[in-house]
């Protein structure tokens, strides 16, 4: 019997598929290849305060160059309850799975809004607040020391606060060059105080595989309260010689350990 094989795009049409079916071709033939690798998660990224989207740029690009899809999310900065329900409903737009990836302030926020959407597969915490259930981000900060150099603002939702630039570069970004720290320390984004006052409402970690990179050489979160933390989760712990600013100074390590939960 003879017929007529039409390809679009080099895809057989669908009468051809059925004619060959009708004349013996095996089943699995046909069938697809089950031994493609999935899709690789999607890495969603959280600044935390007095920083923005633009700290991940470095990581951003290795992440990329190796093959994930890469969101960085616009945290902002107006209190846990409200970040979190951003953050969520920006999580929600994203399909498949997963990889939340917090820095500092951005760890509270991954916490809370990890169990809000479905397929997190695991949570990534780059110097960052782990809060319990009830704990607020103060609370917490109150066991680092020396306390952060803050410049507080009225505005019409409350008070902001920034790093005092003079000491931007110790309290933040130590082991990134004076002129990077400068930049850095003039274009930060202001917190709300909300942020710190807000309690935490949910532990994604406690039913989402975790991990933490530690800095050493961090002056804004304690490492010995990121240890405290980290502990308390049942994190995969990574340490590293950094400041806080690790996403800059340190973008492999960072990158290491978001393609260790990644996998």
């Amino acid at each position: 019997m003879r017929f007529h094989v039409s390809r679009r795009a080099g895809v057989v049409g669908v009468t051809t598929l059925a004619l060959l079916g009708a004349a013996g071709v095996p089943a699995t033939a046909m069938t697809t290849d089950k031994s493609a690798k999935p899709a690789k998660p999607t890495i969603v990224l959280v600044h935390g305060a007095w920083a923005d989207s633009s700290s991940w740029a470095p990581v951003m690009e290795r992440l990329r160059e190796d093959g994930y899809p890469v969101r960085a999310v616009a945290n902002p900065l107006q209190g846990l309850t409200s970040d979190t329900a951003y953050v969520t409903s920006y999580l929600a737009t994203i399909s498949g799975p997963k990889v939340l990836v917090g820095h500092s302030y951005g760890g509270a926020v991954i916490t809370n809004a990890a169990t809000a959407v479905p397929d997190v597969k695991s949570l990534v915490y780059i110097a960052g607040f782990i809060p319990a259930k009830g704990e607020t981000i103060g609370e917490l900060a109150a066991k680092s020391t020396p306390p952060l150099p803050l410049i507080a603002t009225p505005v019409p939702a409350g008070t902001e606060v920034v790093i005092d630039p003079a000491q931007f570069r110790e309290a933040f970004a130590g082991d990134l060059d004076k002129t990077t720290a400068t930049d850095l320390a003039t274009a930060q984004r202001p917190a709300n105080t909300n942020a710190v006052t807000d309690a935490s409402a949910v532990e994604g970690y406690r039913g989402i595989p975790s991990w933490d990179l530690i800095t050493r050489q961090d002056h804004a979160i304690n490492p010995d309260l990121q240890r405290f933390m980290a502990d308390r989760a049942h994190a995969r712990i990574t340490e590293v010689n950094a400041s806080h600013a690790v996403m800059l100074s340190r973008p492999d390590a960072v990158t290491k350990i978001i393609e260790q939960a990644a996998r």
